[in-house]
């Protein structure tokens, strides 16, 4: 087998970039599918059969991407080594009647999606991005990248109580921001714009999937820029080292004895229930198409599956210097400690003991350093892809990510080292 792959802080440099670029699931999925199409990837239709070559491939359906790497010669019943991540983040989603406002003011109607931190959407310059359904059912992109929209903050001087009692915000009524003025609400105006803005003619659009980001580009922070602040790092972070792992490991000209696999799920934040999300039939049918039309049978399936292992990546909690009591007092994750292994006896995430053994050796081989992640006992536990991931498949899953501040803001903080420790690891990983 080849050397260890070695990603260095370019590779950070690269995150910052696929961050901007990525202002929703489908974006980045779109991007991830270009980074893999340009080391040789190609994309397959569900809809079309199958055959059973070499090479890497891929499916895209909505916010989500499966991407395997087929090696020459690999038999029916060979296992899959599976990088799992998700691509959707906490955030504002717009209505289906978007088109709002009061008191000479024009607003936008959004929902609540996932669990953000909600007071991080305020006095932000906010864009509008997500997907288009034209009138033909064909699809568009689209991003306006540029201050469009803001969630404005009550004055202090009409809510004394802010500093006595902290901030309150009601979803319905606090969080819908303004993008202009006037005295009159007209229906169809927000996507009147948006046809006009991406040259489409009106009533072309049909239907809409849209969502606000903040315009603020990531960055790198500290005196001696050991960190890096962005959006959406949960879990973009682990979608782009995945992709980067993947794309390695398949140009990397090693004999492989399994077959490397990039799982990005959509709809995470909110449960993993749909067609796109990591509780969906999505994984499991990419997996057994490709025994089958490899002339595998149910058995070389059950075979592929039973020496199947998936790393849950996710990002998790770095120690917080101002909360500290908040972390189990023996487990401190550490900003550019090397990623973490995350662990939870109920089940919350899927790592056991054989799982932490997988994760050392690829560590190891990588000359990675990890950290180890489980709740404090009084606090409850987030979950993630992983018990899913084990469950539905039967595959053995172990949950690690990076550790980083301020998880579901607007915008959170990683180190500038782990998201290139963590794509080292996937790539030993992925090696098997």
């Amino acid at each position: 087998m080849s050397e260890p792959h070695r990603f260095d802080r370019g590779h950070t440099d690269d995150l910052m970039t696929f961050l901007a670029a990525s202002p929703t699931p489908y974006h980045a999925v779109a991007n991830t599918a270009e980074r893999l199409e340009k080391a040789g990837f190609k994309q397959v239709a569900e809809t079309d059969a199958w055959d059973g070559s070499s090479g890497g491939k891929y499916v895209l359906r909505g916010g989500a991407i499966i991407a395997w790497y087929v090696p020459e010669g690999a038999a029916p019943h060979t296992p899959y080594r599976i990088a799992g991540a998700h691509t959707d983040s906490p955030n504002l989603r717009v209505k289906p009647l978007p088109d709002a406002g009061a008191h000479g003011w024009r607003q936008v109607a959004v929902e609540i999606y996932g669990g953000p931190l909600m007071n991080s959407w305020l006095d932000r310059d906010l864009g509008l991005a997500g997907r288009l359904t034209l009138r033909d059912g064909s699809t568009r992109l689209v991003n306006v990248d540029r201050p469009l929209l803001r969630v404005p903050q009550l004055a202090i001087h009409l809510d004394r109580s802010v500093s006595s009692e902290g901030l309150k915000l009601d979803k319905q009524r606090h969080l819908q921001p303004v993008w202009g003025l006037g005295d009159t609400v007209r229906d169809g105006d927000l996507i009147a714009f948006l046809e006009s803005e991406n040259d489409l003619a009106a009533g072309e659009v049909t239907g809409w999937d849209l969502m606000v980001h903040s315009v603020e580009p990531p960055a790198y922070l500290g005196r001696d820029k050991e960190l890096v602040a962005g959006p959406r790092m949960d879990n973009l972070l682990s979608v782009h080292a995945g992709t980067a792992a993947l794309a390695a490991v398949a140009t990397g000209g090693g004999q492989l004895p399994c077959i490397p696999v990039l799982a990005a799920f959509d709809h995470e934040e909110n449960g993993s229930q749909s067609d796109t999300g990591a509780d969906g039939p999505l994984l499991g049918s990419v997996l057994e198409r490709s025994v089958f039309a490899r002339g595998g049978s149910y058995e070389d399936k059950a075979r592929a599956f039973a020496g199947t292992v998936c790393l849950s990546s996710d990002t998790g909690h770095a120690v917080h210097p101002n909360y500290a009591e908040r972390h189990d007092p023996t487990h401190h994750p550490r900003i550019n400690g090397g990623p973490i292994l995350k662990v939870n006896v109920n089940n919350r995430y899927a790592t056991d003991g054989s799982g932490r053994a997988v994760w050392a050796a690829a560590c190891e081989r990588a000359g990675v350093p990890f950290q180890s992640f489980v709740s404090n006992n009084s606090m409850p536990c987030g979950t993630t892809i992983g018990p899913i991931t084990a469950a539905r498949h039967g595959i053995k899953t172990v949950d690690i990510g990076v550790a980083i501040l301020s998880m579901h803001s607007a915008r959170e903080l990683c180190g500038v080292d782990d998201p290139h420790l963590l794509a080292n690891a996937l790539v030993a990983f992925l090696e098997g």
